[in-house]
């Protein structure tokens, strides 16, 4: 094992079956077999992965290589899901990295008690993503200096170049303006709707650029809410329909997930992207 570092996907309780059940034939990240680290009343789902991938110097490079990146987060969420389809998970960080299993071990029986009470409040809960964007016109949408002019009721050929432009940013500002009124409205109408359902949400930073990945529109909220369970569907069902009446406003919803939002941080001797033990 000199060679090999454990990689931590998640905290789960410790059952004699899970392992049998859950995770045969699962491939985790660096296509390593995943296993279950036993310690009191908890497990960690862990694999053997290789020193030279995930040491602290190595990961500081590969952290920032966004095709490593992408396919280490798909395998470590993988992991996760297929854990959350027969139990109760507490997701840990990507590249959560113990220098044994030794370590985890003592992971689980330092925060036990932590890790334990996280369990019991997450227990048939799951989480949902709730996004709202803002479609604003873009300029090919915005009407042309002729007929801004024509609508004032000058003739066009006399619509003067500078003006013609200060019209049609004037225009371009009013519709965005618009665009995120309505969008903060359906916001508004989220938070509204989720009450009585979720139990807790957690507020993220609206994703911008590489984040935002193909979606259109400006990203206006980007909410998490914890949901028990037997209410899922009804959540979904009213999130889907916060937007209506709502021109150049959409509410994407994304679910139901393993609760990443609301689970405890790894422990403080994991390494997280930068740190190691």
């Amino acid at each position: 094992m000199n060679g090999q570092v454990s990689y931590a996907y998640a905290v789960v309780r410790s059952s004699p079956s899970l392992e049998r059940t859950a995770l045969p034939g699962v491939r985790g990240v660096a296509d390593s077999a995943v296993t279950l680290v036993h310690s009191g009343a908890l497990a960690a789902a862990v694999s053997a992965v290789p020193r030279e991938e995930f040491s602290e110097a190595a990961l500081k490079v590969r952290l920032e290589d966004l095709g490593w990146l992408e396919t280490t987060a798909r395998a470590h969420h993988f992991v996760i899901e297929t854990l959350a389809a027969h139990t109760t998970v507490l997701p840990l960080r990507l590249a959560t990295v113990y220098l044994d299993e030794d370590r985890v071990g003592e992971m689980l029986s330092e925060r036990e008690q932590d890790f334990t009470a996280m369990l019991d409040r997450l227990a048939d809960h799951v989480e949902w993503g709730v996004k709202v964007y803002a479609e604003a016109p873009t300029t090919s949408a915005a009407p042309s200096a002729a007929a801004l002019s024509a609508g004032e009721g000058g003739p066009a050929d006399e619509e003067k170049p500078g003006r013609a432009y200060l019209r049609r940013r004037r225009y371009q500002r009013q519709a965005r303006e618009d665009a995120w009124r309505l969008a903060e409205e359906a916001v508004r109408r989220t938070e509204a709707q989720a009450r009585g359902l979720a139990v807790e949400r957690a507020r993220h930073r609206p994703q911008q650029g590489d984040l935002a990945g193909q979606a259109s529109g400006e990203n206006v909220a980007n909410d998490a809410y914890l949901v028990p369970r037997r209410l899922a569907e009804k959540f979904r069902s009213r999130m889907l329909h916060a937007a209506d009446g709502l021109q150049g406003v959409r509410v994407d919803v994304t679910g139901p997930w393993a609760p990443y939002s609301f689970a405890l941080p790894p422990a403080p001797d994991a390494q997280e992207g930068t740190r190691y033990r």
